[in-house]
């Protein structure tokens, strides 16, 4: 019975805000007045789709915008461009405010014991250069990209894949399609709203261009020769960067499309002409015109955002920011500086590598009193008044209280500052040789220096770690701090020749039950703690190495029965118990959580969420806050 309420309140949305909001006759946007008169865009009422998302911002508490004006936002590297796609948040289902999955792109869809899931595409609907957005476009990744050895020598991804099985997929018409397998894959939706989606169509009337099968083959070559690439399907996935979001020629659903004026220095977004989504006034969203990315130096953010130089700022500024942003507030007078809840499991989180190529660390990491003992030995008190005014939470990597598997027992667990406690264990695994300034010694003699590598982009974890060098001295362990750019460090973990790195905890700190707790298992190479056993999962055992830790396999074995799970009392007791498990095992050693994330917002800009979460997933930062909404009011009156 409750499988049954649940797929029918899941359709009965879909076909609310299909069809349950009423709308106004839809207004013509000022920004594309010149090129519907010229005749190069069609009116606005045969742009939108016939059903099309239609926003109920005052149920919200919202405001009813007006359109216009450009967005400043800074960004540190040209390829953090692809934030406009986590931002945008346009995907077929989406998180609403309430964490609640949603119809978006999809007219609606229907689920079935999480077995079959068929999707209804909203009639007249089109990508961003006036094509048809249908079932096509799914058919394609699905046939020519997806199951196409060249273009994908792996197959289809991993999500797709109940045990083994690929899903049977199929096209009734230009509106529907069904991804049906024979066991549940509870997880399918929540992977399709991620922040950063996997996008299981493509606009083909464009990418077929590029293809082997449809090309025209003398074409294809030229094509190859000018891009400077080995083969076709190099081409064809230079091309289709849907994530990346670098490509001006590949359309896109997104509420703004790139410029093409853009430079590397400085991207331009301007709205899609044919977006789905609109307010009760019958006006287009997104209200604003134009968004300005300018890469600049990672130190500039703060002070560009106290000098006023943006109108929406997070990304590149900390809690040590706080106290210059709110000086520029008052002296400029031009914006506020809002502190939201962060959503990560962790601000700061050192990860052990188990996988770690040299012998004698890889046992001593392996061995949970060392890892416990590290634990035990960071006077988090401290760095939490030092850092973060006493405002963040202390102690280990768990839930958040906004979960409902939130159990303070796994918060303090081996998270009490006791250097007695750590040197007790150190020295019941036999540390016990010292050499003369106290570092403890190795079983082969050598010093026990710690070298944990940092992505050095901010400086509270350089500060922690500094603070954490004293206290681990006084356990004899020697705290080696090792910045590196961001991809090296990803790369040296991966490879298993970093010893230990610093990152955040797990992306989504406020897991539900229909949460896949896959990250808290060795299934992804992307946890610093185990990512060559995540390399064999991933591969089926063609890379990596394989789990050789009872702890690690039970965590596997959890999350493989939880997708198998059809009940939420199942998969809370699973996610339960993966939690005990990883309080208890301490993989990732957590210093703080929930430390309070600085957001920047113009005095003209409305419809910004006061008091909000910042979280990368769920949630894509401000995608869930629904940025396609937000609006400048010229008057510069405050929210």
């Amino acid at each position: 019975m409750d499988k049954f309420r649940v797929f029918c309140r899941t359709v009965f949305l879909g076909l609310m805000l299909a069809h349950g909001v009423s709308a106004g006759p839809v207004q013509e946007c000022a920004f594309f007045k010149t090129d519907v008169e010229a005749g190069i865009l069609p009116p606005v009422a045969e742009r939108i789709p016939d059903q099309p998302l239609i926003v109920d911002l005052q149920a919200k508490g919202r405001e009813l915008g007006r359109q216009g004006g450009m967005l400043r936002t800074m960004i540190t590297r040209s390829k953090d461009t692809r934030q406009m796609v986590v931002y945008g948040y346009s995907r077929l289902v989406i998180y609403d405010q309430n964490y609640t999955l949603q119809p978006d792109l999809l007219a609606s869809f229907e689920n079935v014991e999480d077995k079959v899931f068929t999707f209804h595409l909203r009639k007249g609907h089109k990508w961003s250069d006036g094509a048809p957005f249908d079932s096509a476009d799914f058919e394609y990744w699905w046939d020519d990209v997806a199951n196409n050895d060249e273009l994908m020598p792996s197959g289809p991804p991993e999500f797709l894949r109940v045990e083994g099985e690929l899903p049977q997929v199929s096209f009734p018409d230009d509106l529907t399609i069904i991804y049906a397998w024979s066991k549940p894959n509870p997880q399918f939706l929540q992977i399709l709203a991620q922040a950063r989606p996997p996008f299981i169509f493509r606009p083909a009337h464009y990418l077929n261009s590029y293809h082997l099968d449809f090309a025209d083959e003398e074409q294809l070559q030229l094509e190859i020769k000018q891009k400077k690439v080995r083969s076709w399907a190099s081409l064809h996935n230079k091309v289709d960067n849907m994530y990346k979001f670098d490509n001006a020629d590949l359309p896109t659903l997104q509420p703004w499309v790139i410029d093409p004026k853009s430079t590397k220095s400085r991207r331009i977004f301007t709205r899609n002409p044919y977006y789905h989504r609109i307010d009760k006034n019958g006006m287009q969203l997104p209200y604003i015109d134009q968004v300005e990315m300018s890469v600049v130096g990672a130190g500039l953010v703060a002070a560009k955002a106290n000098a006023a130089e943006v109108d929406l700022q997070a990304r590149g500024l900390s809690f040590k920011d706080i106290s210059i942003l709110k000086k520029g507030e008052k002296d400029s007078g031009k914006y506020k500086t809002l502190l939201w809840a962060n959503g990560v499991a962790s601000q700061i989180a050192i990860y052990p590598n188990l996988n770690f190529a040299d012998p004698i660390w890889r046992d001593v990491l392996r061995d949970v009193r060392f890892r416990r003992a590290l634990s035990m030995s960071i006077d988090r008190r401290m760095i939490n008044r030092a850092l973060y005014f006493g405002l963040a939470k202390e102690g280990a990597m768990t839930a958040l209280p906004a979960s409902p598997f939130y159990d303070p027992e796994n918060r303090t667990a081996w998270a009490q500052y006791d250097l007695d406690a750590a040197n007790a264990l150190l020295d019941d695994m036999g540390l016990v040789e010292r050499r003369a300034d106290g570092i403890r010694l190795l079983p082969d003699g050598r010093p026990m220096l710690f070298v944990v590598e940092t992505a050095g982009e901010r400086q509270e974890v350089e500060n922690a770690l500094q603070i954490n060098t004293d206290t681990w001295r006084d356990i004899g362990v020697q705290l080696v701090i090792r910045p590196l750019d961001r991809d090296i460090l990803r790369s040296r973990v991966g490879a298993g020749v970093a010893m230990a790195a610093v990152w955040f905890g797990w992306d989504n700190g406020i897991p539900q039950p229909y949460t896949s707790p896959a990250y808290l298992a060795p299934r992804q190479q992307e946890f610093f703690a185990w990512p060559k056993w995540g390399q064999y999962f991933l591969t089926e055992g063609q890379a990596g190495e394989e789990i050789d830790m009872p702890a690690a396999q039970k965590l596997l074995d959890l999350s493989l029965e939880w997708d198998r799970a059809t009940e939420d009392a199942k998969r809370t007791d699973i996610w339960r118990k993966m939690l005990k498990i990883h309080a208890e095992q301490v993989y990732g050693i957590s210093i703080l959580a929930e430390a309070p994330q600085p957001i920047v917002v113009s005095n003209r800009l409305h419809n910004v969420p006061q008091n909000a979460l910042w979280s990368w997933e769920p949630g894509a930062h401000f995608g869930i806050h629904r940025m396609d909404e937000f609006y400048f009011d010229e008057s510069g009156a405050a929210q």
